[in-house]
């Protein structure tokens, strides 16, 4: 299985993300996934099947509990088959920050010039 057709699934993305806050237990990230997307635990453990033998997650024992993390294999093979259409996204993300910076600066100097010398009105007061 390709590592984008592992990513394809909506399921299987949240999976990762809320393992990319850190290890999990099997019984937390059943939880979460059961809530969010109201399938069944067996359905959370195939998915989980996918991602540990795609290699995209990890599962250690801890007594009686699994705890699941993030393989970093996986998610670079994705990123190096990606690799080659960031020039897609590099570049307006880049013009985006710029203009970020430029309204953030254009403020600034609004307010200082609309203070003129006054003290400025405490955070939150008008």
């Amino acid at each position: 299985m390709h590592a984008l057709d592992v990513l394809g699934d909506p399921v299987r993305r949240r999976i990762l993300e809320v393992l990319a806050d850190g290890e999990t237990s099997a019984g937390a990230l059943g939880s979460v996934i059961q809530d969010e997307f109201g399938i069944s635990q067996p359905a959370v453990s195939q998915h989980l099947r996918v991602l540990r033998e795609q290699a995209f997650a990890t599962v250690r024992a801890d007594g009686a509990r699994r705890l699941y993390a993030v393989d970093p294999r996986g998610v670079r093979e994705a990123g190096a088959w990606l690799t080659p259409f960031e020039r897609f996204w590099r570049g307006p993300l880049a013009a985006l920050d710029t203009e970020l910076a430029r309204g953030r600066s254009a403020r600034g100097r609004a307010e200082r010039s609309e203070v003129g010398g006054q003290e400025s009105p405490a955070h939150g007061e008008e």
